[in-house]
């Protein structure tokens, strides 16, 4: 629920414009999400939904106005301090996965840690989550070794969010990830992230076109035409 804990984001006036466009991709006076809250963001393709998160995520910065993550103003931030401070505290699932093929699943999934001094810390805790998190999402320990390249799109998307997870980030991002699960493994899928987002205390920030999974979400903003949030 909004207000039910401090902000973990903030965005004051930001709007975000492609060089050379004459309208703003993402326009948005004012947002607020508190910690532990589940967020859905509904858009419809070309809305500004992936330039929103990439904007969260730090890895693209507000052509005007401010963005502070856990009270960071990123702008603030050196690239490489943003790519740190992404590493520490943010789990990311892409729309594409950007697994990498020649690693194993669970090599896909604890490569992060190698980005994170926290997480560096105690590898054989993260290893035992890893395989935690993979078996959780319905794969087995006899696949864990094998080269994702060989994986279903459905099983190396569920590798994908098990990466995420792994480290107890502060905020999750999420876009598109149920895009090519059937409605069996979409729903099983919900079940896990929520139940990990809670039981990590993370926000989850979650990005789709799909109206029907927003019945799921504690709170609903939406990218109209006008690019603002409403």
């Amino acid at each position: 629920m909004p207000g039910s804990g401090h902000p973990v984001v903030e965005l004051d006036r930001v709007t975000f414009r492609w060089p050379g466009q004459s309208v703003d991709t993402v326009a948005i006076d004012e947002l607020r999400i508190h910690a532990g809250e589940h967020l859905f963001v509904r858009g419809a393709s070309g809305s500004g939904k992936t330039t929103l998160l990439n904007l969260l995520a730090g890895i693209h910065l507000p052509t005007t106005g401010a963005i502070r993550l856990l009270g960071e103003d990123l702008a603030a931030l050196s690239a490489s301090r943003r790519d740190q401070f992404r590493a520490e505290h943010i789990g990311v699932i892409f729309q594409q996965f950007n697994l990498l093929p020649y690693l194993t699943m669970l090599e896909n999934v604890t490569v992060s840690s190698a980005f994170s001094r926290g997480r560096r810390r105690d590898k054989g805790a993260v290893q035992e989550t890893a395989r935690r998190l993979l078996t959780s999402l319905n794969l087995p320990d006899d696949l864990h070794a094998s080269p994702v390249a060989e994986l279903s799109v459905g099983q190396q998307q569920r590798v994908a969010v098990a990466r995420a997870l792994v480290g107890g980030p502060e905020i999750l991002i999420a876009d598109e990830p149920t895009s090519a699960l059937d409605a069996d493994n979409r729903d099983r899928f919900l079940d896990l992230l929520f139940r990990e987002a809670e039981a990590q205390g993370c926000t989850l920030l979650f990005v789709s076109h799909d109206p029907a999974l927003a019945r799921r979400f504690g709170r609903v903003i939406e990218l109209g035409e006008s690019r603002e949030l409403v």
